[in-house]
């Protein structure tokens, strides 16, 4: 995805709605069409579950909202329904937003208000989860536990207060969904922004299956599991895909997984020296950057000199990322959207749902983007061009030597003074352990697979300390929803994050503040391991 500059995103933001995405929402009271309490709806939603927490829509989780002020409306439509994709020389029938790959361009200031709807159009239930944003739990996008599916037909309008700038991104939270084309970059601008920069590049990475000789993420997912049975995750909640009642109206009927006969796309051999194991179940025919195959790239153009802000953000199922541009050196300066001290590196590991952002200033020629991912096989491009003479484009199988360079994992960044943790002793200690294996597909915590009726207790105020024990052979990317945390490990609080890589047979050691009431979920972001139960809930006591 190419965009101008700084300058000129600005000045388009500030120019207010109006055509394109931007388009004014309404919701009639009490139905399916509308968000929760306080935006159109006389009904509240509440979850099944031990009584004595908060619920989604509850007085403390407006209040917090209130907290965090309400500035200026910015109203997007995006409507999720089946689509022909062309990737780039290869088209494909998936699910989509607004019929593209990835899906438009979400964005506001820091302190403004997202006025969302989700018109749904596919043949089954659906949310919308705005990932990394602590947002008001009720717009948080989880079925079940937030919120009840959007219903085929119906909208749903998404209505919060955006505190903190940052690189987000925007997915189905239903099954398989985001395994599809099912995800969009969500970016939050900072009014006082202090990096200073020419350009501004967003690069959306994933792997992509759906649709390709007949395969689809539900029938993977089948193989993968013993028998074919159907996850314990959301899917297996009946809200993937409705089947087909009397008359033809949607029902709740999950899938079963076996859909359709595509060829086999279970992964047997897949070991990464920097995931210290194998990377991965699942042997994708296609990688993409920003919805093309390496064959017919995309392409930013620039001049020689410009100093760019990239935006990375990996929107993949089941992959990590090694990316690296060549002939040039990245500076990180931010991880999930929160600031850090500049640090230079050559490449990046990006695991499943984690963002980086980069500055890098442009040579002058044609230079390969290469997203590597990591323990497979296989390569995704995009190009930086810059200058005005007219050179070839970089080859398909184009490798960096900086995919062999410097990397520099997360836990060595340094927040930022801005966004650092205080110095403080933890209220409440958490441990989880990670269990689960291969052979039986059985992911999940402390042997439990997800209910959203087992909740975790914290309470508001508490400085939590949470340790994630990955007692697996296999590394997970694990997310915590409406918070951030701060790896620990370095000399004082680390880097924030809301999305961390846990090794395996490793422990991740993080404090954050219990600052957003709500239901909260935790989960690994493979998302074939949360489909079959590796999610969890932390809960705020009333």
């Amino acid at each position: 995805m190419s965009h101008p500059s700084r300058r000129t995103v600005l000045r388009a933001s500030l120019a207010a709605s109006g055509g394109g995405l931007l388009s004014s929402c309404t919701g009639s009271a009490g139905d399916a069409r509308s968000g929760p309490q306080g935006y159109g709806s006389r009904r509240t939603f509440v979850p099944d579950g031990p009584r004595g927490y908060v619920d989604p829509s509850g007085p403390e989780v407006l209040a917090a909202e209130r907290a965090r002020g309400s500035g200026r409306v910015r109203t997007y439509r995006i409507t999720a329904a089946e689509a022909s994709l062309d990737l780039g020389g290869r088209t494909v029938r998936t699910w989509a937003y607004d019929e593209a790959v990835p899906g438009p361009l979400v964005r506001a200031s820091a302190g403004e208000v997202l006025d969302l709807t989700l018109a749904n159009r596919l043949p089954a239930l659906t949310t919308l989860h705005s990932h990394g944003i602590r947002l008001r739990c009720d717009m948080d996008g989880v079925p079940g536990l937030t919120q009840p599916p959007v219903r085929p037909g119906t909208d749903f309008r998404y209505r919060f207060t955006v505190a903190h700038p940052g690189t987000y991104l925007l997915h189905s939270h239903v099954g398989m969904q985001s395994d599809r084309a099912l995800y969009a970059p969500l970016v939050v601008d900072d009014p006082r922004e202090p990096l200073a920069y020419d350009a501004e590049w967003i690069v959306v990475l994933d792997d992509w299956l759906d649709g390709v000789e007949g395969s689809t993420p539900d029938e993977v997912m089948g193989r993968l599991r013993p028998g074919g049975a159907m996850a314990p995750g959301h899917g297996a909640m009946g809200a993937e895909r409705p089947g087909r009642g009397s008359g033809g109206a949607p029902s709740d009927r999950p899938a079963t997984g076996r859909e359709t006969a595509g060829p086999s796309r279970v992964l047997h051999r897949s070991r990464s020296r920097m995931l210290h194991g194998r990377a991965g179940h699942v042997a994708y025919p296609h990688y993409l950057i920003n919805g093309r195959l390496p064959e017919n790239p995309s392409v930013f153009r620039c001049r020689p000199g410009d100093r760019i802000r990239v935006r990375i953000i990996n929107a993949g199922a089941e992959t990590a990322f090694r990316v690296a541009l060549g002939d040039h050196t990245m500076t990180v300066t931010h991880t999930d959207g929160y600031p850090v001290r500049p640090k230079e590196t050559d490449a990046l590991l990006v695991g499943m749902a984690e963002r980086y952002d980069v500055l890098v200033t442009a040579g002058d020629g044609v230079f390969p983007l290469a997203a590597q991912p990591e323990g497979k096989r296989g390569r995704a491009l995009a190009v930086l061009r810059t200058g005005r003479r007219t050179r070839a484009l970089p080859p398909v199988g184009a490798r960096p030597d900086e995919l062999d360079g410097r990397t520099v994992p997360a836990r060595r960044l340094v927040p930022d003074d801005s966004v650092a943790l205080d110095d403080r002793e933890p209220d409440r200690e958490m441990r989880i352990r990670i269990t689960g294996g291969m052979e039986d597909f059985d992911w999940g915590f402390d042997h439990q697979a997800y209910s959203p009726q087992r909740r975790r207790p914290v309470r508001a105020g508490e400085r939590v300390r949470l340790t994630l024990i990955n007692a697996t052979d296999m590394w997970h990317p694990m997310h915590l929803h409406g918070h951030t945390f701060s790896l620990t490990g370095l000399d004082g609080a680390g880097a924030r994050k809301d999305t961390a890589v846990v090794l395996p047979h490793r422990k991740l050691v993080v404090d954050l503040d219990a600052d957003n009431p709500g239901l909260w979920m935790l989960h690994c972001h493979n998302l074939y391991h949360s489909e079959s139960g590796m999610m969890t809930v932390l809960g705020y006591r009333r």
